[in-house]
C-alpha cells in the first residue's frame, strides 16, 4: 500500500495494516461486547466512523445482515479500497466512503447505531463531528465509542529507562497534536450536551505479558511509532535503540508486564 497524503499518525502502509489487524484481535472481544450491549442487530443501518481497513466494519456487516447495511467512513483511500475488496469478496452490505469527517454526508434520522474506536482522539473538532452523527441517528439510535481515557497510565514492569523515555516522547507528540488523546473522559459530557442519555460507561484495561497476544499490541505500536518520533524530533536515534533493547530485555524477564493505556467505553442513546 503506497504512502498517502492523508496518512494516519501511524501511516497506512503494509506494516500498519498488519499492526491494525493485531490490534483488532486484541480488542475484538471488547468491541463485540459493546455492540451486544447496544443491541446492534440484523436490519440495522450502522456507521463505522473511522473504519480504517474495515476489521470492525466486516464484523458489523455480518451483524446487520442482508437486510441491513454498514457505512464505513475513513479518510484513507488505501483503507477504503481494502474495505471495498473485502465487501465484494464476502458479499457484504457495506458502503465504503473515503471522506474527511467534516465532509462526510449522513442522512438525518437514518442510522440505528454508530461505532467509533480511536478516531476522535486525533480530531481538532470531535464535538462537531459527534453532533453530525447525532443528527443522523434515528430516535433510539445508539453510539458505542471506544477511546483512550488516560494514556499516561502506560507503563512497564519492571520500569525500563529507555522505554519510559520513548513512551513519554509519544505522549508529548500526542499533546502537541490538534486532538485530545484522552478524549474518552470527555465523551459523557459532550454526548449529554446533545441531549443523549448515557446508558453505559466502563473502563477497559489490558495488561500484556510476553506470552499472550496482548503483548503484540504495544510491541507493534513501538516498532511503528518510535522511528516516527525520531523523524519528528521527539526522540533521539540513541534513545530509540535503547527503547528497543529494553523491550527485548523485558520480553526475557520473568514476571514482566506492560500496562497498556486505559481505554473507556461510552454507550449513549438518542
Amino acid at each position: 500500500m503506497p504512502k498517502e497524503t492523508t496518512a494516519y499518525i501511524l501511516g497506512t502502509d503494509k506494516q500498519e495494516l498488519i499492526r491494525l489487524g493485531i490490534q483488532h484481535q486484541v480488542w475484538a472481544e471488547e468491541a463485540q461486547r459493546g455492540w451486544a450491549v447496544a443491541g446492534f442487530t440484523a436490519g440495522n443501518t450502522l456507521l463505522d466512523l473511522g473504519c480504517g481497513p474495515g476489521y470492525c466494519t466486516r464484523e458489523l456487516a455480518f451483524i446487520a445482515g442482508q437486510s441491513g447495511k454498514v457505512i464505513g467512513v475513513d479518510k484513507s483511500e488505501g483503507y477504503i479500497h481494502h474495505l471495498k475488496e473485502i465487501s465484494s469478496l464476502q458479499h457484504l452490505n457495506i458502503e465504503a466512503e473515503c471522506a474527511d469527517f467534516n465532509e462526510m454526508h449522513l442522512q438525518p434520522n437514518s442510522l440505528d447505531g454508530m461505532y467509533c474506536r480511536w478516531a476522535l482522539a486525533w480530531l481538532p473538532n470531535p464535538r462537531e463531528i459527534l453532533e453530525k452523527v447525532y443528527h443522523a441517528l434515528k430516535p433510539g439510535g445508539k453510539m458505542v465509542i471506544h477511546e483512550y481515557y488516560d494514556w499516561t497510565t502506560h507503563q512497564t514492569q519492571p520500569a525500563k529507562e529507555g522505554l519510559s523515555v520513548a513512551i513519554a516522547a509519544a505522549m508529548k507528540s500526542f499533546q502537541d497534536s490538534n486532538g485530545e488523546i484522552n478524549i474518552g473522559k470527555l465523551l459523557p459530557g459532550i454526548l449529554s450536551g446533545f441531549g443523549m442519555k448515557i446508558t453505559g460507561i466502563r473502563p477497559m484495561a489490558k495488561i500484556a505479558t510476553p506470552d499472550n497476544l496482548n503483548w503484540q499490541w504495544p510491541k507493534t505500536f513501538y516498532h511503528s511509532y518510535f522511528p516516527r518520533l525520531v523523524e519528528a524530533g521527539y526522540l533521539s536515534e540513541e534513545n530509540k535503540e535503547k527503547a528497543f533493547t529494553d523491550l527485548i530485555e523485558l520480553e526475557n524477564t520473568t514476571g514482566s508486564s506492560i500496562f497498556c493505556p486505559v481505554m473507556t467505553e461510552v454507550i449513549a442513546i438518542k
